[in-house]
Formats: C-alpha cells, sequence, structure tokens
C-alpha cells in the first residue's frame, strides 16, 4: 500500500543563487532544476547579445534596450541591474504566479539584482552567496568555458574581487571545492527553509482540525 503524506500548503519561496562568474551558480541552479521537482528557473530578460547555444526563453529572453526600458518602465520587473554594460532583470507576473501556488522559483543573478530584489520580496528570499576555493581555479574555470577572450576573463577576474565582497549580505555562503557537496548543501538548505512557519500557510487550518477531532 502506497503511503500518502500531508500535504500542508505551503508558500512558495525565491532561492537566490549569487557568485562571481565562473565561481557555479548556474551549474548548481541547472542540477537542482534537474532533481528537484518544486523548483521552476526565473528566467530573466537581457540585452545581452545571445551566445551560441543559448535559447531564448530558456536560458534568457533576449531584448532590445527599448523593449527592456518599456518593461523597466512599466513596472513589468521585480528587479533590474546592469552588469557589464548589459541590462538584466527579472519579468514580475510569473514568479508573483509561481509563488502563490506554492511553487519554488530559483533566481541565477548577481549580487546587484539580490539588492533590488530585497527591496520588494525580502520575506520570500533564501540567498546563498557561491564562493570558488580560489581564485586560481575560478580563473582556470572562466578560461575553460572557452566563450570568452583573454581580455574578457581578466576583467571578469578583477569584478571578482569586488563581487566577493558582498558574500556578508546573504543568508547562507557555500565554497564550490566538491560540486556534489555544494549541490547537496543546496538541497538541505531548500529543506529546512520549506519547514519554517511563516511559509507553511496551511498549518493554522492543520492544527485546528486536530484540536477539533477530540
Amino acid at each position: 500500500m502506497k503511503k500518502q503524506f500531508i500535504d500542508i500548503e505551503r508558500r512558495g519561496l525565491m532561492l537566490v543563487l549569487s557568485s562571481p562568474s565562473g565561481a557555479g551558480k548556474t551549474s548548481l541552479a541547472c542540477k537542482l532544476l534537474e532533481t528537484d521537482p518544486q523548483l521552476m528557473l526565473s528566467i530573466s530578460v537581457t540585452t545581452r547579445k545571445q551566445r551560441p547555444g543559448e535559447i531564448h526563453g530558456r536560458d534568457y529572453f533576449f531584448v532590445t534596450p527599448h523593449e527592456f526600458a518599456k518593461l523597466r518602465d512599466d513596472g513589468a520587473l521585480l528587479e533590474h541591474a546592469r552588469v557589464f554594460n548589459n541590462d538584466y532583470g527579472t519579468p514580475r507576473a510569473p514568479v508573483e504566479k509561481a509563488l502563490s501556488e506554492g511553487k519554488d522559483v530559483i533566481f541565477d543573478i548577481d549580487w546587484q539584482g539580490t539588492q533590488a530584489l530585497s527591496q520588494t520580496a525580502r520575506g520570500d528570499m533564501v540567498t546563498i552567496f557561491i564562493l570558488p576555493p580560489s581564485c586560481e581555479i575560478l580563473e582556470q574555470r572562466l578560461k575553460n568555458r572557452a566563450q570568452d577572450s583573454e581580455e574578457v576573463v581578466q576583467d571578469r577576474m578583477a569584478k571578482a574581487v569586488d563581487e566577493m565582497s558582498h558574500w556578508a549580505e546573504y543568508d547562507y555562503v557555500i565554497v564550490n571545492e566538491d560540486f556534489e557537496q555544494s549541490v547537496a548543501a543546496t538541497q538541505a538548505i531548500l529543506v529546512a527553509e520549506r519547514l519554517k512557519r511563516q511559509r507553511q500557510i496551511g498549518l493554522s487550518t492543520f492544527v485546528n482540525n486536530l484540536r477539533h477531532v477530540y
């Protein structure tokens, strides 16, 4: 006989992953999405040029600067930031719908986006900063991607110094030395955060029903 699990209504959470470029936040997000059916990805809009292998609507929504400005001015973005001379933003409607339905939304954004998002949705956020084990390993990971020129790699390394200074603004910090351990640590954070009383909005009804049995 299949065991039945008690289903208590829960408000979804926003799992924010940030790191310097190359430290592993995107790989970590992809692994979590593969293994956790309760998670969905927040797909950002960006004015950045589409890279080889990227698909519009799956990796990003690629828009013109004019289209981005209209979304921003219409209040259709939860947050927006300018990074490496390109604009990035989070569409509001799909995130708010998911949270109300008890789904969790994962964000692959930088510290600027996290700060902006916290102005409007801090109570729904769980933030994790991913650090590399060393700057040497970070630089090697960027070179191994073979997506950027040496000049861009060095620019990203210089930027990483500033980005890493924001680690203390996050709820959790993970040093991504072993990828599988980093995945396990993030999964443990998710389990604990999902069980927080304030997110289990159906607890009052559940407890009241228990009390009225006698």
